[in-house]
């Protein structure tokens, strides 16, 4: 890598891959952003994200944007409770006066400022990575399916699970864990569905019974996001004889699976508000190293994709994408940078994703211990 003002590339407009050009660009590095969203109105898929103090929010004063976020953030219900399929509570878990704080935000709310904060023209939109051509001396051909290509001396990967960089560093693709998450939501639910919203209380239920399980958690704007969690096949919906466009059927199935529960519990699949959404879980292999090879990186997801029971993901990506950046600003060697970076990403990846797994191992156990909560998404590391 050529150790004067490299051209830099960050193939992905997420949080982690944003917050890596900002911190660059603040930095006086300059950088260009490839986005696969064919413009700046489309919205990004998921709704609110929680940032904890120790990754997103670092990474968010790093960026000098910390002030304008708490202007978009709100506190988030920090209760939890672990029922079995009974609805009886077996657990429940409320903070202490003075602990951590949990803040959480809107996905389009925090891409909108990422993007305000940086230089005009930095992402070009619309440009969906086909494949790297190695040019020798770490620089890469960047070659993208309208036809455009590009060489750089560094491409970050922060392309999310399905990564088009990853493939050159390792062979290694994400698995389906044995777990499918199934979203939905309640809308206005405290005055809708007051039932539901005492059940959820403020933060969040969950129900674990015999490998599957009723969650539903606070999701500001008085929504409920609520999932129908089981161990099974990925292909469930195709073995089931349905469509997930077919909302009723759907529901039947899920509600087929989950019967002998709760009536309370199960009016959470019940009283939903428009479709459902499949989410089988997939994770990438713990620990997840590859060999160091100059002018490539990876961050987020693109690195250390994790099941959502570790938590915090996007607070993850944005942490690795400002370290990434500061460790490139403040070294007169890029690739000892990238060096130094990966190593200390990767032991910090290796042991959430750990936590990750043994989460969703004993949460989706055929007999869940008390002693899960612990292991749980309202106790992040």
């Amino acid at each position: 890598m050529h150790p004067t003002t490299p051209r830099i590339a960050i193939i992905g407009a997420g949080p982690g891959g944003l917050t890596c050009a900002r911190v660059l660009q603040r930095s006086g590095v300059p950088v260009t952003v490839f986005a696969h969203e064919s413009s700046v109105a489309v919205d990004p898929q998921g709704g609110t994200l929680e940032l904890q103090m120790t990754t997103g929010r670092t990474a968010l004063r790093a960026a000098g944007l910390y002030e304008e976020f708490t202007a978009l953030a709100r506190p988030a219900g920090q209760e939890v409770r672990l029922l079995d399929h009974t609805a009886t509570v077996l657990l429940q878990d409320a903070p202490a006066p003075g602990g951590p704080d949990r803040t959480e935000v809107d996905r389009a709310g925090l891409r909108r400022l990422l993007l305000a904060s940086l230089t005009a023209g930095t992402v070009h939109w619309d440009r969906y990575l086909r494949t790297l051509h190695p040019l020798g001396d770490g620089r890469h051909k960047a070659e993208f399916d309208d036809g455009h290509t590009e060489t750089f001396d560094l491409v970050i990967g922060a392309d999310g699970a399905w990564s088009r960089v990853r493939p050159m560093l390792t062979d290694d693709t994400p698995h389906y864990s044995g777990v499918t998450f199934v979203e939905t939501g309640i809308s206005d639910a405290d005055s809708r569905h007051p039932d539901l919203a005492r059940l959820a209380g403020d933060g969040s239920v969950l129900a674990l019974s015999a490998g599957k399980g009723l969650i539903a958690r606070r999701h500001g704007h008085g929504r409920l996001l609520v999932y129908a969690a089981f161990r099974g096949s990925q292909d469930w919906v195709l073995e089931a004889g349905v469509t997930m466009t077919d909302t009723e059927a759907v529901r039947a199935v899920l509600l087929d699976g989950f019967a002998g529960w709760d009536d309370r519990l199960l009016a959470l699949l019940r009283d939903n508000d428009g479709g459902f959404v499949n989410r089988p879980l997939f994770a990438l292999p713990v620990p997840h190293p590859w060999p160091h090879t100059p002018g490539l990186t990876l961050l987020g997801d693109a690195a250390h994709l994790m099941t959502p029971f570790a938590g915090g993901g996007a607070g993850l990506a944005m942490l690795d994408g400002c370290e990434l950046a500061r460790a490139l600003a403040e070294a007169g060697d890029p690739d000892a940078a990238v060096r130094a970076y990966e190593s200390a990403m990767l032991r910090r990846a290796t042991q959430v994703a750990e936590h990750a797994a043994r989460a969703l191992a004993q949460a989706f156990a055929p007999d869940v211990p008390d002693g899960a909560l612990r292991l749980l998404p309202a106790r992040r590391p």
